[in-house]
């Protein structure tokens, strides 16, 4: 994720093709380390695309995943409400950081 959002941190900065090079500069600047084949792995998948179309495309993906928002109810008469889960259940997926994880969420499932 933090490749993805390195990523489009220099594209909105004006830098349509960033490098390696440019995304080091802009993890280092806040003190992450960086993993240089997974850093490759970003930059070849989006170099030469238009970000807006690989968010809009990542956007229709999550249209189609199921939501999971039905809650089973027990048939006794007991008072207490069935307790939430905070773990998304097995073949769920729960994403966080808006467009970025779209974009994560994309390139994961092309």
């Amino acid at each position: 994720m933090r490749y993805v959002a390195a990523y489009l941190l220099a594209v909105l900065g004006g830098n349509e093709s960033p490098t390696s090079k440019d995304l080091k500069k802009i993890l280092d600047s806040v003190g992450i380390e960086t993993d240089d084949e997974r850093m490759n792995k970003v930059i070849s998948e989006l170099n030469g695309k238009n970000i807006e179309d690989v968010i809009a495309q990542g956007n229709g993906k999550l249209a189609s995943m199921p939501a999971g928002g039905a809650v089973a109810v027990s048939a006794g008469g007991g008072s207490a409400a069935p307790a939430a889960s905070a773990a998304p259940a097995a073949g769920e997926c729960k994403l966080r950081g808006g467009a970025t994880g779209q974009l994560l969420l994309s390139l994961v499932t092309a």
